[in-house]
C-alpha cells in the first residue's frame, strides 16, 4: 500500500497556529476556553488489553543527594496500546503513518462529541452506526473538516475497573473473547472518512472496534485512510457536543504504532 502524499495544512490549524503566535503569555487557557483534561494517568491502575503488559513504573532514586539537595528519577514500561493513547495508522494499514509521522494537523481540531450513552447502557456490544452521526448533524450541523469526533459511550465512568470497563479482569489470550464493550461500525467509519473527511476520531472505550471484534473493520478502514485514532479517552462528560478544541499530542515513538497520549479539550465556561 503505498504512503499518503503530504496534505496541506487544514485552514484551522493554521487559525491555531496564528492565535498561538499572536498570544499573550497570561493566555495560559489555550485557543479559547479553559482546558479539560481528557487523558487518564498512567499508573498500576490503567486498563491495557489483556494480551499486553502493564504500565510499570520503577523508582530509579528517590531523596536527598550526598550534598544535600532532592534527587527523584524513575523509568517506565509500556506497551504502546493501553490507558489513554494513539493508535497510528500503520497499526492497521501497512505503509502508513507512524506514531512519530501523524501531521500536528490531524491531532488538532474542534471537537464534536457524539453521545451515545443510552444505545450503549442497553446494548455493551453495540456498534455505532452512521444514524448517530447524522443524528448529531440534525441538533448541531454539519461535521467539519478536519473536526475530532469523540463518542462518548459513557463508558469512561466505569475506569479502572477492568471487569466492567473490558468486560472481563482475567489477563491473556483467553479472556480475549470475552471482552464486551461498544465500538464503531465500519459503515459509520467509512462515511466519517469518506463524506466527512474527519481528523481524527476517539472513543472513550478500549478500541475503536467493539470488544467482540475479531476482524477490527473500524481500524482499518481509518487507518488506510490516515485517521488517527485516540482510545481510551476520559472525562467526556465534561465537554459539550459542539464548541470546544482538542489538541491531543502523543508520545513521538519513530516508527511506533501508537503510543501514550496527552489529549486536552478547550471548553468555554469551564471553570
Amino acid at each position: 500500500m503505498a504512503p499518503a502524499r503530504p496534505r496541506p495544512l487544514r485552514p484551522h490549524a493554521l487559525a491555531l497556529a496564528a492565535i498561538l503566535a499572536t498570544a499573550a503569555p497570561s493566555a495560559a487557557q489555550g485557543p479559547a476556553g479553559a482546558p479539560v483534561d481528557l487523558t487518564h494517568a498512567f499508573d498500576e491502575d490503567a486498563v491495557y488489553w489483556p494480551t499486553a503488559p502493564p504500565f510499570r513504573l520503577t523508582v530509579e532514586a528517590e531523596g536527598p543527594t550526598e550534598a544535600g539537595w532532592w534527587y527523584a528519577a524513575n523509568s517506565f514500561c509500556a506497551a504502546e496500546h493501553g490507558g489513554t493513547h494513539l493508535d497510528a495508522p500503520i497499526h492497521f494499514a501497512e505503509g502508513r503513518q507512524s506514531a512519530a509521522e501523524v501531521p500536528l494537523d490531524r491531532l488538532m481540531g474542534p471537537a464534536a462529541v457524539v453521545d451515545v450513552r443510552d444505545a450503549a447502557e442497553r446494548d455493551p456490544d453495540l456498534l455505532v452506526g452512521v444514524e448517530a452521526f447524522r443524528a448529531w448533524e440534525a441538533e448541531h450541523g454539519r461535521l467539519e473538516p478536519g473536526a475530532i469526533v469523540l463518542i462518548r459511550t459513557g463508558w469512561g465512568a466505569r475506569w479502572p475497573d477492568a471487569e466492567r470497563y473490558l468486560g472481563t479482569a482475567e489477563r491473556g489470550p483467553d479472556a480475549v473473547p470475552d471482552l464486551h464493550f461498544p465500538g464503531l461500525h465500519e459503515e459509520a467509519a467509512r462515511w466519517l472518512v469518506e463524506e466527512r473527511d474527519v481528523g481524527a476520531i476517539g472513543i472513550d472505550t478500549a478500541s475503536i472496534d467493539r470488544g467482540q471484534s475479531a476482524d477490527f473493520r473500524a481500524h482499518r478502514v481509518l487507518a488506510a485512510a490516515d485517521v488517527p485514532i485516540f482510545e481510551n479517552v476520559a472525562n467526556l462528560h465534561r465537554v459539550p457536543p459542539t464548541g470546544a478544541w482538542t489538541i491531543a499530542l502523543p508520545m513521538k515513538v519513530a516508527g511506533g504504532t501508537g503510543g501514550p497520549l496527552r489529549i486536552v479539550a478547550f471548553v468555554e465556561g469551564t471553570e
